[in-house]
């Protein structure tokens, strides 16, 4: 099998002996260093004191679940997951994606397309820095870096309202309920619907007025980012 994986390092975390087997192997063999963990809470530290270039992650685990360690890496882990999983709902790969999961692969799968998408989001770190890179009026959000610059100068935002302007960025012209931004944006024990109305204020203050405009307020919804806070704006989600 070809690869453009290099020694890129991955954690699998599945406990599923035959499937575990099947990744380790072939991941192996197609030139990834791979490190296979088979219980949540096992896994829960790994990507914290260890460098990984990317996780593959099964959702139903046992000592932990997957959504439970996505929500856990979430704020703390700069290595893109991709979800490995037999459960196929909309809900279940909604509920990944508002998580951090970078990517969700049904069971079962062909290891040649996983190989294949693990590459693509490799490349797109490596190489594709600019597409992690949102840039609206004066502004820069760097999602890497975890950085906002305006007029090229860091305005310093605390972790809670990094998390909220990128999640509003990335889902732009969409109308998000306070609890979709407090959940996807909100560490664990703070997820507080109305502390979400006190990081958008901040935001506004220090983005200044041009960027300020793009975060709109839904009434009676919750919040916008608009790509063009000029036109008339739509509540469709």
């Amino acid at each position: 099998m070809n690869s453009t994986a290099g020694s890129s390092k991955i954690l699998v975390v599945e406990d599923d002996a035959p499937i575990a087997s099947t990744l380790v192997r072939g991941l192996r063999a197609a030139g990834f260093d791979v490190e296979l963990s088979v219980r949540g809470d096992h896994a829960q530290e790994l990507p914290l004191r260890n460098r990984f270039d990317l996780v593959v992650l099964d959702w139903n685990l046992p000592g932990l679940s997957g959504d439970a360690l996505l929500s856990h890496w979430r704020h703390r882990v700069a290595c893109p997951v991709i979800v490995l999983t037999a459960r196929v709902t909309l809900e279940d790969r909604l509920r990944a994606f508002e998580l951090g999961a970078a990517d969700y692969v049904s069971k079962p799968f062909f290891l040649e397309e996983l190989v294949a998408r693990i590459n693509a989001r490799l490349g797109r770190r490596t190489e594709g820095v600019e597409a992690k890179k949102l840039t609206f009026a004066n502004v820069v959000v760097d999602c890497d870096a975890r950085q906002t610059l305006v007029d090229g100068a860091d305005v310093h935002l605390t972790q809670h309202e990094q998390n909220v302007l990128t999640v509003l960025v990335e889902r732009a012209d969409r109308a998000l309920t306070r609890s979709q931004i407090a959940t996807a944006a909100l560490t664990d024990g703070e997820v507080d619907e109305r502390t979400v109305d006190s990081h958008v204020a901040r935001l506004r203050r220090k983005l200044g007025p041009a960027a300020a405009k793009h975060l709109q307020t839904v009434w009676g919804i919750g919040y916008r980012f608009a790509t063009a806070p000029d036109a008339k704006p739509s509540d469709k989600s």
